[in-house]
């Protein structure tokens, strides 16, 4: 078995330098599969990943305000309550939802990228469009013409 290297990529760094957790501010946050592999082309290994991007113990005190699954990435945006800090509910999120994805698929090791990329919400922008924007990836990756034809995603506005 071909084991797994880490690879300190100078990006990466560059994504956690002056990253802040602000109590009951919304996160634009993409998160990308390991070599981008499409692992969620897989119908029952997307359906057990996007269970997680909902579910009140991973979340604790945050809210999913809109996320989309897509085959190579995730895309969510959340808003922070009081008690977790942003990398703590990321975490959280890609552990439970790899550990489901893999009983499924019969595989180990890591499913998500190490690295993952936020956006804080600045107040003059609109969560709502920020939100449409999301669930449009698969239109706008070609993947279905009709988002309602999508299973994977969902705002909290719908």
């Amino acid at each position: 078995m071909e084991s797994q290297r880490i690879v300190s990529c100078p990006g990466h760094a560059a994504l956690r330098r002056g990253r802040a957790s602000l109590p009951n501010h919304a996160y634009h946050l993409t998160v990308t599969t390991l070599h981008r592999e499409p692992v969620f082309l897989g119908f029952e290994a997307a359906c057990e990943a996007a269970r997680c991007f909902e579910d009140p113990m991973l979340l604790g005190d945050a809210r999913m305000l809109a996320w989309v699954l897509m085959p190579d990435h995730a895309h969510w945006l959340l808003q922070l309550g009081e008690c977790d800090e942003l990398a703590s509910i990321v975490m959280r999120l890609k552990s439970a939802s790899a550990r489901r994805a893999h009983r499924v698929i019969g595989k180990t090791g890591s499913l998500w990228s190490r690295a993952y990329h936020d956006h804080a919400v600045r107040k003059e922008e609109d969560l709502r469009a920020i939100a449409r924007y999301i669930v449009c990836n698969p239109i706008r990756a070609g993947i279905t013409r009709h988002i309602g034809n999508y299973p994977f995603w969902n705002a909290h506005w719908l």
